[in-house]
């Protein structure tokens, strides 16, 4: 018998070291687990990397270059958080990642460490400080973590390894553990605070592991917070383990409180928990410890419910599993995760556990198998003992549904009904449809029970909620309550599509009855739904019909629906019908299109007339439906259908009954030549009536008719009113002169002369002349119209001669004075041309005073010598005030002609126009123009005039007083021919008379502009030698001395000891700008400015040696500052140092020492800079100065100095020295600093290494330990490079380098050495002992196996075994894919160097864990071919791994099958054909019937008729027994019978005969030992074959063969059964008659019950009864 399996399942999921991680990865701090969707594992080596292992495809890590200190993944989602640090900022930075988006969700520099975080829901992590816990939403963009609690003195010093909150959110527990009591450090202490969020208060207990969960209590009425807990701690010196159970809550408001022991087994005495989890389907506790116990307990009792160790490494994080598991990580890698075996754990807990209330508890809460019988059971105890409520709550609850049958529903309506006492059938519906949902049967029960009621609106309620099973019955109760939307949706949930037709009939959904038809197939009958629906609902009826036409497949023609509706004269629902079915216009139905029309203008002519406005039917008999609307007056829609122009000219001139809006559009449809007969067919026969239509028609036709026929048509029946209205529509918007034109004419015959007037005054397009002319001929007593014309087309003199010869003179004045002012010139003109009176056209001119243009009437009346006529206008118009420059203009041209003192107006009048005037009056008076000119400062003019008559004095006057520097560059171009006079005039005349220092200024610029230098010398010296006013001004004197040194050097000493007044400083510059040097100096030592002398000395002059004798005879720090500078720009360093002692100025100390450095002389340099120093505190100075103590090699002041107080970068210095390789001078300063790495370095150039090493060891860094390491193995000075090298070695980094620089000059020994000292360090790392693994193989491979044995958890195998396969060192390879976890690769090495590799007990404990199976099968031919005497202890190992079917091929083409019998025994209770078969021909050669017959009974999966042919045939009589008896097997037993008479084995015969049931194989038996003679075995075949053996065939074969006295004990026992069976075929028709009478008295005892059910006194009839307070049922939700 099989052992039960067990309650829990834990499998591996993944191995991380499978995926490449290294094992040194694998620990607390590099592996987190949030749940079952993710593992992140941090990797630092070889290189900082992030892999993230989806459990769900394990196979495909995913591998990031992510740095970080801590990564959690999201336990629902691809979110990432991130911690790390940043150099030089305190706290961590925390990031969060959505890695399947690549977007950054959060990101914050926390200001505290975090040394514990945790998603303790997808949305928010917990993060744990020292001090304090905060919680961060990180789906909130704006929010930053918050602070929630400070944590508890009781985890102070302790290391947090969990952090939990609530589902309500409003508690929240912490766990830390911590070493030891010190009498027992090796059992970890817990400590756990947990935290109220609304009391805000904490309370610190004693726990190694905590979780909450949600549970359902008794007398509460919804799901409550619980807490469980794991404790283990030393009380009285041992250790007592606890699980606590306590619900969460204000205090004397709890109920549960449970604890239970957790049994650590003593050899687990120091185990503990390392986590808890909680599954909520179950209700089971996951208590996981570090040693790899599991406890199981279940959560409302804290009872026990398994436990087992599920993992033989160490535990170190686990997470809850979604399946309410649990999926753990131990210190190996292996990624395992426990689940419940929903098949075997609740019979483990009533069978071996016993404990049969857990057992349903947990049952009925899972929903689990096993508990059948026991659920059963308990139901027919309480439902017998009267505990009806019990039994329908056990009912409602039964796992998996085992009790929700018909037979139990029934049980319940059986029950009596009691007053005050709640039925059991509710309690049991009730409480179904509190925890779940009703199947099918329990729905229509229920809903039955409602409707009856009349409270459907429940079972609305119940279905929408889901919680109703639909099927067919339930449709038909929706249905039945007209509820069709329901009853639609129950029937479409099942399927029922003749149900589904029939409600959208009924509903009258047609479309959705098309489209389910259509997508379903269904083919309901439609004629007879159409029949009935045009009795009950005609509206429905016209929808279906409407459905049924566009249904494919349909047998209904149109004709046939049309005429089901016209036999009842529903014309409308026909009409309505038809509509729709035509609307596809098809001209097949041209019939029914007429028909439809034909109809309808019959018996009501609109819907005919909306019909054909509807345009959907263009096939139909036009002339007929033409005809019928003419007769119906329908004109509008004859007139479209009619296609002869006669018929249209008939009925077009009933106009009385045709909208005209609709005439108008008809006219759209003809061609131009018949609608213009049409429209004069309606002049003719009614111009005044149609005239409108005529109008309109045209007006919406133009382009089609043309402006021009349509003119002519209504001119040729002399319709101006037409015309006019016609072409006014038009006018706005037409460009054609001639509709204009014409439209005028229409307005003006017609009388509309304002029209005349807008049109004439507004029209572009118009022809000026004709309307002009036609105008003139019509004769209109308004003028306005023609004024329009004439003054917009420019034809006022012809309209002021029109209207004079007409005596219009009001028009006249009214023109000017109200239309055109400014045209007044102009009708002046006329008039003086038509010698109108003097005095009408002064009046004229006065009555439009300032608006008239006096410009151009100048003009006009000066063209005719009437310049007389403005004098009064123009007197006028100054008198009141007029400051038009024209009318000044005009009356200053007046007095110049007449010579009445122009020049008092030309001076005194400011606003005539000096231009117009001044040209005016220079034909007549050059003097006057010049005055006009000058007033009006028109330079050009008056220059011009001036120059044109030979006024230059007056010209040269004239622009020195204007001071205009652009009129002097205009006139003393080079361009100006009277350039010479005019200078000459400013020279002598202009500016000596010139008392405006600006105006002589003003023209020195000028002069200077024009670059007129020897001019302006002449002009200069004039002016300031000559003793005026101007002799002593500074401006001058400059400018005097300037101009002399740009165009006359020899000049220039001269004016510098003749004047002192010029700015020397300047001027001076200005000399050494164009190389004046000697000038310059002059100049500089005049006025005192001695550094600028020197400058021009040394600078300009370079003569270093006068420059010297000046400096010793001024003797000032200025100038001795300027020699040092070029004495130290020439190179001369030490003569410059001197030059600034003497000026003791430290200002160039930077070029000073720059200087030094270039041209490397540093003997003066100290002098100077212990001057500098003095006067300039920075620290710069006192390094040089240390410097250059160096490079002089004076020693002793270098030591005095360091040694006194300064401020020098001594390191700076040291390192210049270093360079310049001045050692002994570097190691001083390096001592003073002190600086142990670069004194370190100096001391190796001076080839001191011990002191060069010990000042490495106080500098300890890996740089300097390099630096001393590499000189000394270069000087063989071994002992101290290893001294070095130990300090380096401890830096995985540093240690590839050092063992190349090693290798690389051969000291591998040396090497060796070293890395075996290194291995005894503290800070030994991986690399270490991996690299001299490495050498080892290279160099002492005898020595490697040890080391590889004794360090084989710190080295890096696969770089190990790479260097392995290098060197051929099989046993050592084949030992590291082992240690990796390569099982496949070791057994390769073994197999493939079996010499050296292979081991026996080592390869089968490789075996068993190889994960391709084809390198077992490689294996097993090894073995077979090398060691072939232990392949049936490997095969032993390994069958649960192998296809023994391969096995058995590969010993069969070896031969060697008998060589693996062992081997096959073992594997055969897997019932496979190929053992089978191996086994059997195995036992036939060893002729072992015995050993085959077992084989063949007990295992069938081989070929047996194969066989059994094989064996008929064998010379053993056993074998041949065997052959029948699988022909027997196989129900071949006529061959298995012959072969039994074969051998004369007449009993095997018998046997088969009575198996096969075949009767006529048994009488032939018979009649075979008839044959034979032999009598015992004919008599014993009777009672063997007794029940197949026809008794007549018996007794008729013992008749014929005269044996009737061994036949008669055969028939007597024949003859006693078939009376038994009369007797009781009687008995049981008595019975079944009582039955029958029984069973109709029942039947009427059930409808008698079924009554008193329908009146129960429930919630569903009487509201008086009341359920119990703690019943789940119709009592509690939901509230009916």
């Amino acid at each position: 018998m099989t052992a039960a399996s067990p309650p829990m399942g834990v499998q591996e999921i993944v191995s991380l070291s499978s995926l490449g991680i290294q094992g040194s990865s694998i620990t607390f701090a590099n592996v987190t687990l949030e749940s079952d969707k993710y593992v992140c594992v941090r990797e630092t080596s070889p290189q900082n990397q992030l892999v993230i292992v989806d459990l769900s495809n394990p196979s495909s890590p995913q591998r990031r270059p992510i740095s970080a200190d801590s990564a959690i993944m999201n336990p629902k989602s691809q979110i990432i958080a991130l911690k790390a640090k940043v150099e030089g900022v305190g706290g961590d930075n925390l990031q969060v990642f959505n890695l399947g988006t690549k977007q950054k969700l959060k990101a914050i520099q926390f200001t505290e460490n975090v040394v514990f975080w945790k998603w303790y829901d997808e949305d928010h992590l917990g993060l744990v400080t020292a001090t304090s816990v905060y919680h961060w939403n990180i789906r909130d963009e704006d929010s930053k973590p918050e602070k929630v609690f400070d944590r508890a003195s009781n985890l102070e010093n302790t290391q947090i390894i969990s952090y939990r909150v609530d589902p309500t959110g409003k508690w929240c527990v912490l766990v830390g553990i911590a070493p030891g009591a010190p009498e027992r450090p090796q059992l970890v202490k817990g400590a756990m605070q947990l935290y109220s969020v609304e009391q805000q208060r904490s309370q610190a207990l004693e726990a190694h592991a905590a979780a909450f969960c949600m549970l359902k209590l008794p007398g509460k009425t919804g799901e409550v917070p619980v807490i469980a807990f794991a404790q283990k701690k030393l009380v009285d010196g041992a250790p007592v383990s606890k699980l606590h159970v306590i619900e969460l809550g204000q205090p004397g408001q709890t109920s549960l409180k449970k604890n239970a022991d957790l049994f650590f087994p003593p050899e687990f005495a120091d185990d503990f928990p390392v986590s808890m989890q909680i599954g909520p389907r179950y209700g089971l506790v996951y208590i996981v410890t570090k040693m790899g116990l599991l406890f199981v307990y279940d959560v409302e009792t804290a009872a026990p419910v398994y436990r087992t160790r599920f993992s033989q490494d160490p535990i170190f994080v686990a997470a809850a599993s979604e399946n309410s598991g649990f999926v753990a990580i131990n210190r190996k890698g292996q990624v395992l995760k426990g689940s419940v075996n929903d098949s075997s754990i609740v019979g483990f807990l009533s069978d071996q556990l016993k404990s049969i209330d857990l057992a349903l508890a947990l049952a009925r809460r899972a929903n689990l198998p096993g508990a059948d019988d026991l659920v059963k059971q308990n139901f027919q105890r309480l439902f017998t003992s009267g505990q009806y409520k019990e039994a329908a709550e056990l009912a409602a609850d039964s796992p998996q549904g085992i009790l929700r049958t018909k037979e139990t529903v029934e049980s319940f309506k059986r029950v009596p009904a009691q007053a005050g006492v709640q039925s059991p059938l509710l309690v049991y519906f009730g409480r179904i449809l509190t925890t779940s949902s009703l199947n099918e049967f329990e729905s229509v029960e229920l809903g039955k029970l409602v409707v009856a009621q009349k409270k459907k609106n429940l079972l609305d309620k119940w279905y929408q909620e889901k919680k109703l099973a639909p099927s067919e019955e339930l449709g038909n109760l929706f249905k039945d309550e007209q509820d069709w939307d329901n009853a639609l949706d129950i029937y479409k949930a099942i399927g029922a599509s003749g149900r589904i037709v029939e409600v959208l009939a009924a509903k009258g959904d047609f479309e959705q009855l098309m489209t389910y038809t259509r997508s379903s197939g269904a083919s309901p009958d439609y004629a007879f739904l159409l029949q009935k629906l045009m009795m009950d609902n005609p509206d429905a009826a016209v929808n279906l019909a409407k459905m049924v036409v566009r249904q494919p497949g349909v047998q209904m023609d149109l004709n046939t629906i049309a005429d089901l509706f016209l036999q009842r004269n529903m014309v409308k629902e026909a009409t309505a019908f038809l509509l729709d079915a035509l609307q596809d216009d098809d001209p097949k139905h041209a019939a029914l299109q007429t028909k439809v029309i034909e109809i309808n203008l019959l018996t009501n002519p609109q819907v005919a007339d909306a019909i054909l406005a509807n345009g959907t039917m263009t096939h139909y008999d036009k002339p007929r439906i033409a005809q019928l609307c003419e007769k119906a007056g329908l004109y509008m829609r004859a007139l479209q259908l009619y296609s002869d122009l006669s018929d249209i000219k008939r009925v077009i001139v009933n106009t009385h009954a045709i909208e005209p809006a609709a005439l108008t559009e008809f006219f759209g449809t003809l061609s131009a030549e018949w609608a213009l007969e049409c429209l004069k067919i309606l002049l003719e026969s009614n111009m005044q009536q149609n005239l409108s239509i005529v109008v309109d028609v045209a007006k919406e036709y133009t382009e089609q008719l043309t402006a021009g026929k349509i003119i002519e048509l209504l001119e040729s029946h002399e319709s101006y009113p037409g015309l006019y209205f016609y072409l006014g529509s038009r006018i706005a918007f037409s460009e054609d002169p001639e509709e204009h034109f014409k439209y005028i004419e229409a307005a003006a015959k017609t009388g509309q002369v304002k029209e005349v007037e807008r049109v004439t005054r507004e029209s572009n397009f118009y022809p000026p002349e004709r309307v002009k002319t036609f105008l003139m001929e019509a004769n209109l007593p308004d003028a306005r119209p023609l004024i329009n014309v004439c003054d917009r087309h420019d034809m006022v003199h012809d309209l002021t001669k029109y209207l004079h010869e007409k005596g219009m003179q009001r028009y006249i004045e009214g023109y000017v004075q109200k239309v055109s002012p400014q045209k007044t010139p102009a009708v002046v003109g006329a008039l003086l041309d038509v010698d109108a009176d003097d005095e009408f056209v002064k009046n004229l001119i006065l009555s439009v005073r300032s608006l008239v243009p006096v410009d151009d009437l100048v003009d006009e009346v000066e063209s005719r010598n009437k310049l007389g006529l403005l004098t009064p206008l123009l007197e006028q118009l100054v008198s009141e005030g007029s400051k038009d420059p024209k009318v000044h203009n005009a009356l200053g041209k007046i007095l110049i002609d007449s010579n009445n003192n122009p020049e008092h107006f030309l001076t005194t009048n400011p606003y005539y126009e000096s231009a117009v005037v001044g040209k005016f009056a220079e034909r007549r008076d050059p003097g006057l123009a010049c005055i006009a000119y000058k007033r009006g400062q028109c330079d050009d003019e008056l220059v011009e005039c001036s120059s044109k008559h030979a006024m230059f004095k007056l010209q040269a006057r004239y622009i020195v007083d204007r001071q205009d520097m652009d009129l002097w560059t205009k006139v003393l171009t080079e361009d100006n021919p009277n350039r010479r006079q005019l200078i000459d005039q400013v020279v002598s005349t202009a500016l000596p008379e010139c008392k405006n220092p600006e105006q002589v200024s003003v023209a020195v610029k000028a002069f200077m502009a024009a670059e007129l230098q020897t001019e302006l010398i002449e002009l200069l010296e004039k002016i300031v030698l000559n003793n005026t006013s101007f002799s002593n001004n500074h401006n001058l004197q400059n400018l005097l001395v300037i101009t002399a040194i740009k165009s006359d050097p020899s000049r220039v000493k001269d004016y510098i000891l003749r004047l002192d007044n010029f700015d020397g400083p300047a001027v001076g510059e200005i000399a050494v700008g164009y190389e004046l040097f000697e000038e310059a100096f002059e100049i500089y030592r005049k006025f005192g400015l001695k550094s600028d002398a020197v400058k021009v000395l040394l600078e300009n002059i370079g003569d270093l040696n006068r420059a010297h004798e000046f400096a010793t005879k001024i003797d000032e720090p200025e100038v001795w500052a300027e020699l040092a500078n070029s004495y130290l720009a020439a190179g001369q360093l030490g003569e410059a140092i001197a030059a600034y002692l003497r000026a003791s100025n430290p200002s160039k100390w930077t070029d000073v020492i720059a200087k030094a450095k270039e041209v490397g002389e540093y003997k003066d340099v100290p002098k100077y800079l212990l001057m500098v120093r003095k006067k300039i505190t920075d620290p710069t100075i006192d390094t040089e100065l240390v410097y250059a103590y160096a490079r002089n090699q004076d020693l002793a002041s270098l030591e005095e100095f360091v040694a006194g107080p300064n401020s020098a970068n001594l390191l700076t210095a040291g390192d210049a020295a270093f360079k310049e390789e001045i050692y002994d001078a570097a190691r001083l300063i390096y001592s003073k600093i002190p600086n142990w790495g670069k004194l370190a370095s100096t001391l190796v150039k001076l080839h001191e290494y011990q002191q060069a090493v010990d000042a490495a060891r106080k500098a300890n860094s890996a740089k300097c330990w390099k630096e001393v390491c590499y000189a000394c193995v270069e000087e063989n000075e071994f002992k101290l490079a290893q001294l070095c090298a130990l300090n380096i070695i401890v830096t995985a980094d540093d240690l590839a380098e050092i063992s190349a620089f090693y290798q690389e000059r051969g000291h591998t020994e040396q090497l060796i050495s070293l890395l075996e000292s290194g291995i005894g360090l503290e800070k030994a790392h991986m690399g270490i002992f991996t690299e001299l693994g490495g050498l080892y193989a290279r160099f002492k491979p005898e020595k490697l196996m040890e080391h590889l044995k004794l360090f084989s958890t710190r080295i890096n195998v696969p770089q190990l075994i790479r260097i392995c396969e290098e060197r051929e060192l099989w046993k050592e390879l084949t030992f590291l894919y082992v240690q990796y976890d390569e099982y496949d690769n070791a057994l390769g090495v073994m197999i493939s160097h079996s010499s050296t590799a292979w081991e026996h007990i080592q390869f089968k404990d490789v075996a068993v864990k190889v994960k391709a199976a084809e390198t077992l099968y490689k294996g097993i031919t090894f073995y077979l071919d090398e060691h072939p005497d232990l392949l049936n202890d490997l095969l032993k190992v390994i069958e649960a791994r192998i296809d023994h079917s391969r096995v058995v091929e590969i010993m069969k083409r070896a031969g060697q099958l008998a060589l693996v019998k062992q081997y096959l025994l073992g594997v055969q209770k897997n019932n496979l054909s190929a053992v089978n078969e191996a086994l059997n021909e195995l036992f036939i050669a060893e002729e072992d019937p015995e050993a085959l017959r077992e084989s063949i009974t007990t295992y069938d999966n081989f070929d047996q008729l194969e066989l059994a042919a094989s064996l008929e045939q064998h010379e053993l009589t056993e074998f041949r027994r065997l052959s029948a008896l699988i022909y027997k097997k196989n129900l071949k037993w006529k061959k298995a019978v012959a072969l039994a008479k074969a051998d004369k084995l007449y009993k095997d015969a018998m046997e088969t005969a009575a198996q096969s049931e075949d009767a006529d194989l048994a009488e032939d038996l018979l009649r075979y030992f008839i044959d034979e003679d032999v009598p015992e075995c004919f008599a014993a075949c009777l009672y063997t074959c007794y029940d197949l053996i026809r008794p007549d065939v018996a007794l008729e074969l013992a008749w014929k063969n005269k044996m009737m006295d061994t036949v008669m004990p055969y028939m007597i026992q024949t003859m006693k059964d078939l009376t038994t069976k009369v007797d009781l075929l009687m008995k049981d028709r008595r019975e079944a008659q009582e039955a029958s009478k029984a069973g109709e008295e029942e039947r009427k005892a059930q409808e008698q019950a079924a009554n008193a059910y329908l009146h129960l006194n429930s919630y569903l009839a009487l509201p008086g009864a009341q359920p119990t307070s703690n019943g789940p049922g119709f009592g509690g939700p939901p509230q009916l």
